[in-house]
């Protein structure tokens, strides 16, 4: 291309392309003022409906619930993500009989819901009651709480497995080569070489499967578990008053907005040297 060709200016869009980006402008703003009248609606019942007597008794009970989510989530991700990595392991081993358990185990429990699972484990250890009294283990199945944190990692593990195999099968096959020109065992060549680089892959499925876990620890309450969904309930049961099913959708819209503010710095910090610099 010549310099003078460079200074050409660039002809207009088709009438047809205009009207096609008109539409979906006017498009954007309708949905944009549709949540910003949903947003002013909620607001509205907050303010109009706020019972300061209800919040102050029922806030606390409330706060304890928040920290009850917290922590079945935490244990949660953190037993799945010690499951997670021998299934991963076995969906990507070369031994059809590994593959298939590994691959029944990650379709049976990303394809059930996950109330159904929470059900089966919770009010199915109910009808071995003997069975479990005699290996010792009654005292873990007939607490909600154990019930639901083994449920819920049971659950994530399946879903870590994949993102991890897919991030590992998405790392390039000369990384595998240059390593095995190097003579590095397999071990370290998946500890230092192939893992750090699927991990930045995976960083932000992982950070979607947490909100995902936020959001379905609700289920807990229904076996009983006095999370926030699990208060806010006995709260709604108290007072009838429909606000407080508003306060808790905005302390889980909190909770996954602290988190996600908490990726963005984590994948920027772990990213920092793919970042071009000026």
């Amino acid at each position: 291309m010549t310099a003078a060709a460079a200074f050409i200016p660039a002809s207009p869009p088709p009438a047809a392309a205009r009207r096609r980006l008109g539409g979906a402008r006017i498009a954007g703003l309708g949905i944009l003022a549709l949540w910003t009248l949903l947003g002013v609606a909620i607001l509205w019942l907050l303010v109009a409906g706020y019972d300061g007597e209800m919040i102050a008794r029922y806030l606390p009970r409330i706060l304890d619930g928040v920290l009850t989510t917290l922590q079945l989530v935490g244990l949660s991700l953190v037993i799945g993500a010690a499951l997670s990595i021998p299934v991963a392991a076995g969906r990507l081993s070369a031994n059809p009989a590994i593959g298939a358990v590994t691959f029944a185990y990650s379709y049976f429990f990303r394809g059930t819901p996950l109330l159904a699972q929470t059900f089966l484990v919770y009010y199915g250890a109910g009808q071995f009651v003997g069975f479990f009294r005699e290996i010792g283990l009654w005292w873990f199945f007939r607490d909600a709480f154990n019930c639901a944190v083994l449920t819920f990692a049971l659950n994530t593990a399946a879903y870590q497995a994949e993102i991890l195999a897919g991030a590992i099968r998405s790392v390039p096959r000369g990384q595998w080569q240059a390593a095995q020109s190097l003579a590095l065992p397999r071990g370290v060549t998946l500890a230092r070489i192939i893992v750090p680089q699927a991990l930045i892959t995976a960083l932000r499925p992982y950070g979607n499967e947490v909100v995902l876990m936020i959001k379905g620890s609700a289920i807990a309450s229904i076996i009983t578990v006095l999370d926030l969904m699990g208060q806010t309930r006995y709260a709604f049961s108290k007072t009838y008053d429909l606000q407080v099913y508003l306060w808790a959708a905005i302390l889980y819209l909190a909770m996954v907005e602290i988190l996600r503010r908490v990726w963005d710095v984590l994948e920027r910090r772990l990213t920092r040297h793919l970042q071009r610099t000026d």
